[in-house]
């Protein structure tokens, strides 16, 4: 009689190191056992050779509801199950609902619940003109993090919180034992950018990097972590295009406060002289693209630890509004969900990085960051068995043709990718072939932090 559901033997990436020949094995769901050598019976049971098995990614930044009648859950965890993405974390910047109170937390639950096919998780945050009275409720009613923004972008869907406003947001969320992540451009000054852009009539791939210059960010950070260091509550930036933003977030764990900092995978992957100057519109996302000089800069601070999370921010809008021919006019934000794993470790490849990082960056760090890690984000026994592998098989990616894009389109399309993700399993149970989602609508479950919460130390 088999001990175990499921065995996996291949390649085993751990965030500190990789057993070679190495297995997982899982019973009801969760992992039981991880070894080196024989693998034990299971009723399943896999031999993979070199394939990489890696604990299923968590998205810490994902945009399943931005448009309406558009992606939704039920698109948004299919590109995820495709990707190996076991976990999303939403976030609460819904077309015509704010998340910022425990019914809309409970409401958002139920919706997601009904058609996510992978798990999730869900920030919350604020309605300026309530102020800071609805934070405790929503942690109460499971939210994993609280989204703010120095910058915007409508008063109402994505609204600006000002300095004094922060900074009793940030005293609130203290006392839940959550973090607060916010979007980190200095409004002004984007603004006043923007319309001198305007001015001198810069339409083409230029004007959104003109718009927002590296100061526009850096300023925006300045205020998150000092209001951070100045409330006790952890600080984290949610997405720094610039090697200056992590040498600020480094510089502040080292003085002692929680002080970090999430890259997206597009930031690590494309730059502003060619890939914005060839994709235009579909290139548009705020902070926008580097320059290459400085997307080399970020794996370096990747690969000296200053990288806390790797992520998306994913959004998958309708190319109608991607291909305005002014630059401004597009809406900002990349579909990224299908390819964040294996842009990674094309990138960590080629760089001579540990893949190590991508179990580190992926799946561990984003657990702790959201207080889920009592069942998600390593391979380690007892948790969710949440597993992706990939084969080392080179193919182009192509998003119209994979089928688990409802925009089909994306900005890595035509890339050569030298690992394919070949299987995903979500608590044991396969979600993905390699060819087609498994996972039906309903199957993933809202994963929320656990009720008695202790405050976190800074992430390694």
């Amino acid at each position: 009689m088999a001990d175990f559901d499921l065995v996996l033997q291949g390649q085993v990436v751990l965030p500190e190191r990789i057993l070679a020949d190495g297995y997982v094995a899982a019973r009801d769901g969760r992992i039981v056992q991880i070894g080196r050598g024989t693998a034990p019976a299971a009723r399943e049971r896999h031999a993979l050779g070199s394939a990489l098995i890696l604990p299923g990614a968590i998205d810490a930044q994902v945009h399943s509801l931005s448009q309406k009648n558009q992606e939704d859950f039920i698109w948004s965890t299919r590109a995820a199950a495709a990707g190996g993405v076991t976990t999303i974390v939403d976030m609460p910047y819904d077309e015509g609902d704010l998340i910022c109170s425990a019914a809309a937390v409970g409401r958002k639950a139920a919706h997601a619940g009904d058609q996510a096919r992978v798990d999730f998780a869900l920030y919350g945050t604020i309605d300026p003109l309530e102020g800071v009275g609805r934070i405790a409720e929503q942690a109460a009613a499971g939210v994993a993090a609280f989204k703010f923004s120095t910058f915007g972008t409508d008063p109402k869907r994505f609204p600006r919180i000002a300095a004094p406003l922060m900074a009793a947001c940030f005293t609130e969320v203290a006392r839940t034992g959550l973090t607060a992540g916010v979007h980190n451009e200095n409004d002004e000054f984007v603004r006043t950018a923007m319309a001198e852009v305007k001015a001198a009539g810069i339409t083409d791939w230029r004007a959104h990097g003109l718009s927002r210059p590296p100061l526009t960010e850096l300023l925006a950070m300045a205020e998150i972590y000092e209001i951070g260091a100045a409330t006790g509550c952890p600080a984290h930036v949610v997405h720094c295009s610039l090697g200056r933003g992590y040498e600020m977030a480094a510089s502040y764990r080292a003085q002692g406060y929680e002080a970090t900092a999430e890259c997206l995978i597009h930031y690590l992957t494309l730059d502003e002289e060619n890939d914005a100057r060839r994709l235009g519109g579909r290139s548009k996302c705020n902070p926008p693209l580097r320059p290459r000089a400085e997307v080399e800069k970020l794996w370096r601070h990747l690969a000296a630890g200053n990288v806390t999370l790797v992520s998306t921010d994913h959004v998958a809008w309708s190319l109608d509004r991607k291909t305005n021919p002014d630059m401004l006019a597009n809406a900002s934000g990349l579909p990224g969900l299908e390819t964040m794993l294996p842009l990674f470790v094309k990138g960590a490849l080629e760089r001579g990085i540990p893949l190590t990082w991508v179990a580190r960056l992926t799946a561990l760090n984003p657990a702790r960051h959201f207080r889920i890690d009592h069942v998600k984000g390593a391979l380690t026994v007892g948790r969710d068995a949440d597993i992706v592998v990939m084969t080392p098989e080179e193919y182009v990616f192509d998003a119209a043709s994979s089928g688990n894009s409802v925009s089909g389109w994306s900005p890595f399309d035509g890339m050569t990718l030298p690992y394919k993700i070949s299987g995903t399993y979500l608590r044991g149970a396969l979600a993905y072939d390699g060819r087609s989602v498994l996972s039906a609508p309903g199957a993933g479950r809202f994963v929320r932090p656990p009720e008695q919460l202790l405050v976190a130390g800074t992430l390694p």
